[in-house]
C-alpha cells in the first residue's frame, strides 16, 4: 500500500489519517460516528464534534493511523520533553506513550511518537502492534 496522507481540518485541529497504517479497529467510527463514517466520502468530518472530542476519540486509535496537529496551539516546553510511559490496559494492549524507536527482526528501525499499542493476547496479525484481536478472542488479565 502506498504511503498515503489525507488532512480533515474543522480550523482548530486537523486530523491526519495514514491508511497504511491503520488495522481497522473501528474504535474511531464506533467512538465517535459523527466524525468517522466509513460508509461516506470523505469518510472524516472534522466539522462533526468540537475539538476535544474528536481529540479524545484520536488518541484512542491503537495503530497510530490516526493523528491529530492543533492549529495556533503553543507547544510548552515541558509537552515538548514528553516522557515515554508505559501501560498495561485490563484486558487489552500495552501503551506505550512517548517517542520510542523499534528495530523489527530484518533490523529495519521505526520511530513512533504520541501512543503506540502492543498486542498482549498473542493474536494480533499485525505483530507486534494490537489490531483490537483481543475483543474476538475475549483475552482476559487473570493477573491485574
Amino acid at each position: 500500500m502506498k504511503d498515503i496522507t489525507k488532512r480533515y481540518s474543522n480550523g482548530e485541529v486537523t486530523v491526519i489519517w495514514q491508511p497504511s497504517k491503520c488495522i481497522h479497529s473501528t474504535i474511531c467510527f464506533n467512538g465517535l460516528p459523527k466524525v468517522f463514517d466509513p460508509r461516506k466520502r470523505p469518510w472524516v468530518n472534522a466539522q462533526g464534534a468540537n475539538t476535544e472530542e474528536i481529540i479524545k476519540q484520536v488518541d484512542k486509535c491503537p495503530s497510530g493511523a490516526l493523528s491529530y496537529l492543533q492549529i495556533n496551539k503553543e507547544v510548552t516546553l515541558e509537552e515538548n520533553r514528553m516522557e515515554t510511559k508505559v501501560e498495561v490496559l485490563k484486558n487489552g494492549p500495552l501503551m506505550v506513550q512517548g517517542t520510542i524507536h523499534i528495530k523489527d527482526q530484518n533490523g529495519k528501525e521505526l520511530t513512533k511518537t504520541d501512543k503506540t499499542f502492543f498486542c498482549r493476547c498473542g493474536g494480533s496479525k499485525n505483530k507486534p502492534y494490537c489490531d483490537g484481536t483481543h475483543r474476538k478472542n475475549d483475552f482476559k488479565d487473570d493477573n491485574l
